[in-house]
């Protein structure tokens, strides 16, 4: 049977971080006690009841069973619009400045194939999530991350970029709070973010996947588009993974400039196909669920989190309370690599984190530990941890 080969820019893709890891757990011999995945970013609690209903009756209407528009219901985009005014104070044209899609994924890969050019810049953070870093190769661009540093709290510094990169540059592309270092976005970030993309004309894209989950009960991240001037240079990426517990949904949209929005639908109609009108029906439900309830399901994270602290704290292993996302940023012990104390957890205590490298190689040091598995897989996953005495 022939073999044929790749084309070039799938050579140039990086092999899939969570599908590396994904072998490294197949690897492991786990007959004596089970694997605990902290390294998958998919949130395992049950999405709503009342988003669950709203999807079954809507499943049974003939008018979606049709294909549906690429643009999305407007009932649905009239409640992405109604959602970021409560949220935000921002006011969208539903018409104009919201595209939906079939999970963020497609705005994160798409938006950059629909406004750089091939040989450009797309600027971004190292580390990052890693996705970025294809959605660059995928338009056929070149990609500039951002140095990171615990000592700015993980927040970049635009002085940073060579001048020689920000001529070059045709998007810049954010995502606070930050996967993998949970850093927070403050209000001098986006001011600074806004006047780099002014002083280079380019676009600015933010990534705001963890848009329910800042560093404490109750504190609600920035959004890029509550600053006034935003929505002349950006887009804002919104899913309801995270929020709305609807990973499995693949429901997303995006936000904001209305000329950034056209090239992403003409786009859309080439690359994508659409949502299924039940799970349009369904968002609508989601977005519309009162604020206490949408709180309700971030404070379940910040309730491990504090625990999951409180046991790192009694292992000697350093942890920075300043996190956002349902992830922690951790430094590795003295004398590993990120990958070697990786390989470590899972050999002797079948625990499995993601290594910082794979976000960059900015992540070297450290490991991200997930906060979504159950709040007794991460127990025994801690204690199994301390009981390998890494940290003095």
């Amino acid at each position: 049977m022939p073999v044929f080969s790749p084309s070039a820019l799938v050579n140039e893709l990086e092999e899939n971080l969570f599908s590396a890891l994904e072998k490294m757990a197949a690897q492991v011999e786990s007959l004596q006690r089970p694997l605990i995945d902290l390294s998958s970013g998919s949130p395992r609690q049950p999405t709503p009841p009342a988003v669950v209903a709203s999807l079954q009756a809507a499943a049974a209407r003939p008018e979606n069973h049709d294909y549906p528009s690429f643009w999305g219901k407007f009932t649905l985009r009239q409640a992405i619009a109604r959602f970021y005014q409560r949220q935000y104070g921002v006011e969208l044209d539903p018409e104009h400045e919201i595209a939906v899609f079939h999970g963020a994924h497609i705005g994160v890969t798409g938006l950059p194939r629909a406004l750089l050019n091939p040989g450009q810049y797309l600027i971004s953070t190292d580390p990052c999530y890693p996705i970025y870093r294809s959605a660059a190769v995928q338009a056929q661009a070149e990609f500039y991350g951002i140095p990171l540093h615990a000592a700015r709290r993980f927040l970049p510094d635009f002085i940073e970029v060579p001048e020689k990169i920000a001529r070059q540059a045709g998007l810049l592309m954010l995502n606070y709070p930050h996967n993998p270092t949970g850093a927070i976005a403050t209000p001098g970030l986006f001011a600074e973010a806004l006047e780099f993309v002014q002083r280079w004309q380019i676009p600015l894209l933010h990534d705001f996947a963890y848009a329910a989950i800042g560093q404490r009960a109750g504190e609600k991240p920035l959004s890029l588009l509550a600053r006034p001037e935003a929505k002349q240079w950006g887009v804002e990426i919104y899913t309801l993974s995270k929020t709305f517990l609807m990973a499995g949904w693949r429901f997303g949209f995006v936000v904001g400039n209305a000329s950034i929005i056209s090239a992403f639908k003409k786009l859309h109609t080439h690359s994508y196909s659409t949502v299924f009108g039940a799970v349009q029906d369904a968002a609508v439900t989601a977005l519309d669920l009162p604020e206490n309830e949408v709180t309700h399901f971030a404070a379940i994270y910040h309730r491990r989190r504090e625990k999951v602290i409180q046991a790192l704290r009694a292992m000697r292993w350093p942890v920075d309370e300043r996190q956002g996302t349902f992830f922690l940023w951790l430094p590795v012990p003295a004398g590993f690599s990120a990958q070697q104390f990786t390989e470590k957890l899972l050999r002797d205590a079948q625990v499995l984190v993601a290594p910082g490298h794979g976000f960059g190689a900015g992540g070297e040091g450290f490991v991200r530990l997930s906060l979504t598995a159950s709040e007794e897989a991460l127990a025994e996953a801690l204690k199994r941890i301390a009981a390998l005495k890494l940290f003095a």
